[in-house]
């Protein structure tokens, strides 16, 4: 039986939506299906790892078509489609208890799971909290922050990004505790008791699917879980529970020794002297010699190599010899887009403050290191 024929690209586009989260070896089969709804004119695409779910769909007017649902594995069938030529015409069939995707000569059966098996997320709860802002911005919110959070840390309330409501700004943090990554917007949500922590996963997921652009994500808080809907995309995550730390007795505020920095110069001196850093992350350090006129730039590694490169700066202050991780740096300065930096120091034992000149939407602290 034809379960519905229509374009290769109306099957792979939604798919590769949804796709994003399944693990090809799941402890429960299942997880690594797709389950797939078609109720009249409309296919229904949804994915899940028992934390986050994915929906979309797309409407289908002059397609053969029947009404049906049936869970199949997601990346095979994904890897399917993307074998064959774009914009062919494929059929998918049901046939003993398999489904078929043909397309010209080629095909392809894939084993069925049973669709009432699949653990589909549902909220019975009503939304604490709902609100809308422009993909963008929340795209940028959560991408200035994202590469400072921990990974797999013990105090699971740092292996997410901070979702905050605060004195009249949309704010997000990231921290592993050596580092820390604020960005905000302001708002006109009055919701001062709004905070959640987004997994780091939903962050990822999140920053692939959001668009460059003002069309619209409305964001729904419940009690456990975020929903965010946008471009015709549902994504719903589990919230990480816990109290996030104080983020803002980190945050120095006498640091009076500044300059300035362009960031491509800065990152290309970065990159040239990692090359004889440690390759040992966590003593991956840079030593920062600031002078009047100039920074120079040390890395040094086990074998006793090092690599030296300077870059002009204009800084009335004292000498400071200071040392950071250089991937701290790195990250930053890969993810963060802007024309120039200004790096803030108290004395070379201190944390140092990275801002992005006349702006106070955007903070980056990094605790220094012995070298």
């Amino acid at each position: 039986m034809i379960l519905i024929k229509t374009n290769r690209d109306n099957l792979i586009k939604p798919l590769q939506i949804v796709t994003g989260i399944v693990e090809r070896r799941q402890t429960f089969p299942i997880l690594s299906n797709v389950y797939i709804q078609n109720h009249d004119n409309e296919m229904r695409f949804l994915t899940s790892d028992s934390e986050m779910q994915i929906e979309t769909a797309f409407v289908h007017e002059k397609s053969k078509k029947q009404n049906f649902a049936l869970t199949v594995p997601a990346k095979k069938m994904q890897d399917i489609l993307r074998s064959l030529d774009p914009d062919t015409e494929v059929s998918l069939l049901r046939k003993d208890e398999k489904l078929q995707i043909r397309s010209g000569n080629s095909q392809f059966s894939l084993q069925i799971l049973p669709p009432e098996d699949f653990p589909i997320i549902t909220e019975e709860h009503e939304a604490t909290a709902e609100f809308s802002l422009p993909q963008n911005i929340l795209k940028n919110l959560l991408n200035k922050v994202q590469y400072a959070i921990a990974e797999q840390d013990i105090r699971y309330f740092l292996n997410g990004v901070l979702l905050s409501v605060q004195n009249g700004e949309l704010i997000t943090v990231g921290t592993d505790t050596h580092r820390l990554a604020f960005a905000s917007t302001p708002t006109q949500l009055n919701e001062n008791n709004l905070s959640v922590i987004l997994p780091r996963k939903t962050v990822a997921e999140l920053l692939k699917l959001l668009k460059d652009d003002e069309t619209p994500a409305n964001i729904k808080i419940f009690p456990k879980r975020v929903m965010l809907s946008f471009s015709g995309i549902e994504l719903v995550s589990k919230v990480i529970d816990g109290q996030y730390p104080n983020f803002n007795r980190a945050i120095p505020a006498q640091n009076d020794k500044t300059f300035d920095l362009d960031r491509v110069s800065f990152l290309h001196v970065l990159q040239r002297v990692s090359i004889l850093s440690n390759s040992n992350e966590l003593l991956r350090g840079v030593r920062l010699l600031i002078n009047r006129d100039k920074l120079c730039v040390i890395c040094k590694n086990a074998e006793q190599e090092e690599a030296y490169d300077e870059i002009a700066i204009s800084y009335d202050g004292e000498e400071i010899d200071y040392s950071l991780n250089i991937t701290y740096l790195m990250d930053l300065l890969n993810n963060v887009s802007t024309d120039t930096f200004r790096l803030a120091f108290a004395n070379a034992s201190s944390s140092v403050l990275i801002t992005i000149p006349d702006h106070d939407d955007f903070k980056y602290v990094i605790m220094p290191m012995r070298i």
